[in-house]
């Protein structure tokens, strides 16, 4: 995995990037990682791809945004890429009109406990699409519209717009599984 380099940025540069990135984002990577992959050793693997790609990266960080700008960036799109390769031949993923129209299981034990409130959280937002699940993802981790808007290439109005949504499905099934109760 090492490599010399001997043109471009110095190494000292992408190590210590690596390690300041890794220091200051490493828990919500991890966090980042469990949205996209359910299986702990996938997980696992996700994980290391992301952080590799993630210090490959740097070599071509300019600076343009900021260092979590960047490593949420460079997440996302690997862990996305990571997804479509694993899973090209399930069908898995839905849309935020199929979630909406899918009715909750009525022989399901009522949602008392957080962590399994926590637990189908993350199973629901394993279920959208990629690009729905980073923005959900990010608004999870505190970020912005703004931020999320440059992360993803949308308005910031979208961002704010499909959030509002995903949250409004959400709370929908939440009330339906509560009422099945």
């Amino acid at each position: 995995m090492s490599r010399t380099q001997s043109s471009g940025s110095p190494p000292p540069k992408r190590h210590e990037l690596y390690r300041t990135a890794a220091r200051e984002f490493g828990r919500a990577l991890d966090r980042l990682a469990a949205g996209y992959e359910a299986d702990p050793e996938k997980r696992h693997d996700l994980r290391q791809d992301i952080h590799y790609q993630l210090f490959k990266s740097f070599d071509v960080f300019d600076g343009r945004c900021s260092l979590k700008t960047w490593v949420f960036r460079v997440a996302h799109n690997t862990a996305v890429s990571y997804v479509i390769r694993e899973r090209r031949e399930n069908a898995g993923f839905v849309s935020l009109e199929e979630i909406e129209r899918t009715a909750p299981s009525e022989d399901r034990e009522p949602d008392i406990d957080q962590q399994r409130a926590l637990q189908q959280l993350s199973q629901f937002i394993r279920q959208l699409k990629p690009l729905d699940r980073q923005i959900m993802i990010s608004y999870l981790e505190g970020m912005d519209a703004a931020t999320i808007a440059e992360l993803t290439g949308l308005s910031p109005a979208n961002v704010r717009m499909k959030i509002h949504r995903i949250k409004k499905i959400l709370a929908h099934r939440i009330r339906e599984e509560q009422s099945h109760a």
